[in-house]
């Protein structure tokens, strides 16, 4: 898909037909006709390009001719084959050149759309450098605003495994715990871009823009303490929560395996009484009621036993 935006003297966001002078290019699974005309309308490499659309590539920065090309991954979430939410990440590719902003990306995101529907505030076009730093700021905050979804939804799953005996739940912290994974690698890997742009001055920057990149930073450092403190905190539940699992089983054969031997005492009461020889009281008129009030005497004797010891 590519859309072509740029910014009116009214501060609107227009959707525009061709490539011009202070307008915005957004790719998102871009075809190989599309991703040949910006290259040749814009004058961008094809490979740098074919670099964002490649899920494995790792965040980095890099100047060429003039040109910037910024590559950082930002968080989306997708379900797995049981319905379970995970989160993961993908790269965008922020490509400055001379006269437009490029952004390509395998994948539509709400990032983008906060830009597309023009929610955030000061966001031109033409200003590419803040632009770009825009990007990377929403695309912060969106790892934040993840990160405090899935300690959420932590919390929700710790409330259900308490009673549960089912291994679910464990799936779920599973899931949670490779999200947290992939933000916690991916964070790491941003910072290290965003310490280059402002170490190296990669990106020509008035005292506002550097305000806004030391923004980005602090919000990235923040974003990786939670994901790393999530991520500590939900090994620890795992660990114990199969344990309380494992237990909470134990405690139900051990109940059943109470009753099983309650009930095996009538049971042999009355094999003994079965047996085709003499027995005692056979001729007596109670023959009939002594066995069972042996076997219930047996029966509540043992499971008072097991009621002291706290079998049940």
């Amino acid at each position: 898909m590519l859309e072509i935006f740029k910014s009116t003297e009214t501060r609107m966001l227009e959707k525009v037909d061709a490539i011009s002078k202070g307008c915005w290019v957004n790719m998102y699974a871009p075809t190989a006709e599309e991703i040949a005309k910006v290259s040749n309308d814009a004058q961008v490499d094809i490979d740098i390009i074919k670099d964002a659309l490649d899920d494995e590539e790792r965040p980095r920065i890099e100047r060429d001719d003039g040109r910037i090309y910024i590559i950082v991954d930002f968080p989306y979430i997708v379900h797995d084959d049981t319905g379970l939410a995970v989160y993961e990440t993908i790269p965008i590719g922020i490509i400055l050149t001379d006269e437009n902003i490029i952004t390509v990306s395998l994948k539509d995101s709400p990032i983008i759309d906060e830009f597309r529907k023009n929610r955030v505030k000061e966001f031109y076009t033409f200003k590419k450098t803040r632009f770009a730093l825009q990007i990377l700021f929403v695309i912060s905050s969106y790892y934040l605003r993840y990160l405090k979804q899935i300690n959420k939804k932590t919390n929700e799953i710790e409330r259900v495994v308490h009673q549960s005996l089912k291994n679910k739940e464990l799936y779920a912290f599973l899931a949670l715990e490779k999200s947290l994974v992939y933000f916690t690698t991916s964070l790491k890997s941003n910072k290290v871009v965003m310490d280059k742009i402002l170490r190296f001055n990669y990106l020509k920057m008035y005292e506002e823009d550097k305000d806004l990149l030391e923004d980005v930073i602090i919000e990235k450092t923040q974003a990786i303490e939670m994901a790393e403190t999530y991520h500590s905190i939900l090994t620890g539940m795992m660990n114990a929560f199969a344990s309380i699992i494992s237990n909470n089983l134990n405690i139900v054969m051990k109940f059943l395996t109470s009753i099983t031997i309650i009930l095996a005492l009538p049971t042999m009461v009355a094999s003994f009484y079965g047996m085709n020889v003499e027995l005692p009281f056979e001729k007596n008129t109670y023959a009939f009621a002594i066995p069972l009030i042996l076997s219930a005497c047996l029966a509540c004797l043992t499971a008072y036993i097991f009621w002291k010891k706290k079998y049940f």
